[in-house]
């Protein structure tokens, strides 16, 4: 049957819900706090929570929304309380929650709300990052301030992004959990009233004002003029002026009432200190979503990502994230797997020109022919690196700490170069 995470600080509330649910089948597993309750979460991955709302560390409401910032609200919860009021109810729904349980609870109200949940489990789809899982950065926090302040008066958006900017991360970060999220540049059908309707209190999404065809454009039109009847919300995003738009087939007048509120968004370029952090939350959010095996990042990787240009963005550095972690033989990704994997060219361009450089410079260590050069990539590149391994081993007299330093390795990933390339250093740290 189902995995369920029952988390109430109360003993007794958390022991019979537990024979309840074990009487029906279920695999049962308890929590009596908001620090269990994320462990528990985390290893077990239920298919759905019961959380009560007021416990002594962390309330359920302040549990709930760092699960939904975090992308980690994938399953159904089910919010408990014997103090709930109706205002805590909406709030808890607005987040994300799926029912609200007023102690105490009957047993045929209980499994009724559990066997509800986890039909809607099933059809529930993964959550998206978006900028409300950046607890530490101030640049993202800020910014999704700003989003929050700008959208509380207006229903549409437009965000002006550099190329490959952060577009889709900061519209994620007004999607309502639970209701709609049209991507109008998926669709080749016309918009019509029946598909607000069913949409409404959701959210109609546009990346790149400038790929929509001409029926896309009017079906944005359309439901520009609808976003207040039907309780949507509308945010796009365009690297391109008024004019380019319009050259590319856009009608001016309605074009002029899309861009009447706007909000300029950060390049990745500019973001090159949060790229760590997001490539963290990216990673969690494919594994959590099950698209990629459980995979973590080390700090070398991290700042390997963090060191690289990303001319192409966001949109690059997602599948950068998608392809290492699908690509990576271990679980921690290192910044050797980075370079394996992601910049096999970057990698290659360094070893094709050290021969050159070693042919001209006499304190560079010998050994390397000219021949070199029509080797294949892979063994060119070991030549070179037992080359450089055994000449600093020499000069160094194996000292591990010297050679870490002149090698940029970190201690871990040196060893295991060394061990592949059938190298043994001596004298560790002396």
């Amino acid at each position: 049957m189902a995995q369920i995470l029952v988390v109430d600080d109360e003993v007794g509330i958390r022991e019979l819900l537990s024979e309840i649910l074990r009487d029906e089948g279920h695999d049962v597993r308890l929590a009596e706090n908001a620090a269990a309750a994320r462990q528990a979460r985390d290893e077990a991955h239920p298919d759905l929570v019961l959380l009560d709302i007021w416990m002594p560390d962390v309330d359920g409401i302040t549990l709930l929304k760092e699960w939904a910032a975090g992308g980690q609200l994938s399953m159904p919860v089910i919010m408990m309380s014997g103090h709930g009021t109706i205002d805590t109810a909406v709030e808890a729904t607005r987040i994300g929650a799926l029912d609200f349980l007023e102690k105490p609870i009957g047993m045929q109200k209980l499994l009724a709300a559990v066997n509800h949940g986890l039909e809607r489990g099933q059809q529930r789809a993964p959550a998206s990052l978006s900028l409300a899982a950046f607890t530490r950065s101030a640049p993202l926090k800020d910014l999704k301030r700003r989003i929050e302040q700008v959208t509380a008066k207006n229903r549409a958006l437009l965000f002006r992004s550099a190329s490959g900017g952060i577009v889709e991360l900061a519209a994620r970060t007004l999607q309502v959990p639970g209701k709609a999220w049209l991507d109008l540049a998926a669709s080749s059908e016309p918009l019509s009233i029946e598909m607000l309707e069913m949409a409404s209190g959701g959210s109609l999404y546009c990346e790149e004002l400038a790929r929509l065809t001409r029926l896309q454009q009017k079906n944005l039109l359309f439901a520009l003029d609808r976003l207040e009847k039907y309780n949507l919300r509308l945010i796009a995003g365009t690297t391109q002026n008024a004019a380019n738009l319009v050259a590319g087939g856009w009608d001016e007048a309605p074009l002029r009432r899309l861009a009447e509120v706007w909000l300029a968004l950060p390049s990745l370029a500019e973001l090159k200190d949060e790229i760590p952090e997001i490539a963290s939350h990216l990673l969690a959010n494919l594994v959590e979503s099950g698209e990629t095996p459980l995979r973590r990042f080390s700090t070398a990787a991290l700042n390997s990502l963090r060191q690289h240009d990303w001319p192409e963005g966001y949109g690059e550095l997602k599948s950068a994230i998608r392809s290492v972690a699908l690509a990576a033989l271990d679980e921690e990704i290192d910044s050797d797997e980075i370079g394996r994997v992601l910049f096999p060219k970057t990698v290659g361009a360094a070893t094709a020109t050290a021969p050159a450089a070693i042919a001209t410079t006499p304190m560079l260590p010998a050994g390397l022919p000219p021949a070199t050069l029509d080797l294949p990539l892979r063994e060119a590149r070991e030549l070179f690196e037992r080359v450089y391994f055994e000449y600093h081993l020499r000069v160094d007299g194996s000292n591990m700490t010297r050679l870490a330093e002149k090698s940029g390795l970190e201690r871990t990933h040196l060893y295991r170069k060394l061990k592949d390339l059938g190298l043994r250093g001596g004298k560790g740290d002396e």
